[in-house]
């Protein structure tokens, strides 16, 4: 088992919190804090490091009750606003995902493929206080016989609604460009010919799991800022995969930990759950999500010290290599270099952009470091942890069975 010189609990944090002594500082302060003093002193100054993304997460939805009639109704199929919503449950609970466009799109009569309204915007729109236009149809039975329902609604009246995202937060994701003779238009955005750009998606420094990068503080349980509004980690994400090559520093040099979350959708902000229509791609919404890195030890105030020069990343070709199921690695490249505005890709100076904004997830983290020192949001411990890599699984059985 690790011994450390500094050790906390998530009880004595939180006491510190209740008490207004609580050393918070943001990921991107504690880079500076860990390179001057050294990860033992950080430990002992720093009680919680928060964190804090923005951007695109394809993989979100709502959960939503919109209520009985009368007569009821087990409705069959339902739309909002003309974006389809999963009816396959129980009566009146529906899921929307944020990527189904609208039938009809009027975009997509002219350019198709192109949407301009999808479950994201009426995620957006519900969480700003408008009535959507619902309709819902049925088969009818005895106990449900209505087999047609139209009104508007807005979020106040419907009795449960709450954001439910399989995958977000990703651990790393690729770096895009095109090697091919023509514009594509991707999930990544707008990517022109012959490697004339490069759009990358995540936060860096900033970003949640690069801060925990084995997932020791973040897990089933886990409190967050989600939305604007209040969260918990419930599983991992789709697609979590920890068995990814790594630096030294335990970073994942591609896509690997996701998070699977929810809040209740009534307390979320349309600042912090966006509709967005990708060009040539489809809709989705971006989502606000910040997470509280508690610094139990030194081990923990090494990971938050991490910079964007650490991180590092892979240039994936989306033109050629990505749709053959392949997603061939041209080059690595760290967040430092994205974030200068070029990256060097086969010889060639290629400029990027990023899909994620930096400055809201700075803001995020230091509105979840305000909620923490003002007493407002305290700690949870992770009830289970996410899944880990194999070879430290391994590790921790084999100390299992010695103990």
């Amino acid at each position: 088992m690790a011994h450390f010189q500094v050790e906390k609990t998530y009880d004595e944090i939180n006491e510190k919190i209740k008490q207004g002594k609580v050393v918070v500082v943001t990921a991107e302060e504690m880079v500076d804090i860990v390179k001057r003093h050294g990860e033992v002193e950080a430990a002992k100054k720093v009680d919680v490091v928060t964190t804090g993304t923005f951007s695109p997460m394809c993989s979100s939805g709502a959960i939503l009750n919109f209520g009985h009639s009368v007569p009821g109704i087990k409705a069959s199929k339902v739309w909002l606003n003309g974006v389809p919503a999963y009816a396959g449950l129980a009566a009146v609970d529906i899921f929307i995902g944020a990527t189904e466009p609208r039938e009809d799109d009027p975009l997509n009569k002219v350019h198709p493929g192109e949407f301009l309204y999808g479950g994201g915007h009426v995620i957006q729109d519900l969480v700003a206080g408008k009535a959507v236009y619902l309709k819902a149809t049925a088969y009818g039975t005895d106990c449900y016989p209505r087999t047609k329902l139209e009104k508007r609604i807005t979020l106040a009246e419907m009795p449960y609604a709450r954001l439910l995202n399989p995958r977000n937060a990703y651990q790393n994701y690729n770096v895009a460009v095109n090697s091919t003779k023509k514009t594509i238009y991707t999930y990544m955005g707008m990517l022109r010919p012959k490697l004339g750009n490069a759009n990358y998606c995540t936060a860096g420094q900033l970003s949640p799991l690069f801060n925990d990068p084995y997932y020791k503080t973040i897990g089933i349980g886990t409190r967050i800022f989600l939305g604007g509004g209040l969260g918990y980690v419930i599983a991992p994400g789709t697609q979590h995969n920890p068995d990814v090559p790594r630096t030294k520093r335990g970073v994942p040099k591609q896509a690997s930990g996701t998070l699977m979350v929810t809040g209740d959708l009534k307390f979320m902000s349309p600042r912090w759950l966006v509709g967005v229509s990708i060009a040539g791609y489809g809709c989705s919404l971006a989502v606000g999500l910040g997470i509280p890195i508690p610094i139990l030890n030194e081990e923990m105030a090494f990971y938050t010290g991490i910079s964007d020069e650490d991180i590092i990343t892979q240039v994936v070709d989306y033109g050629h290599d990505y749709p053959s199921g392949k997603a061939r690695c041209l080059t690595e490249v760290n967040y430092a270099q994205l974030k200068s505005g070029y990256i060097k890709v086969l010889g060639k100076q290629v400029p990027t952009a990023p899909l994620s904004s930096y400055v809201r997830a700075r803001e995020i983290s230091l509105i979840l470091k305000d909620w923490i020192e003002k007493g407002r949001f305290l700690l949870t411990k992770p009830l289970e942890q996410l899944p880990i890599p194999t070879k430290m699984q391994d590790l921790q059985d084999e100390e299992f069975k010695e103990e």
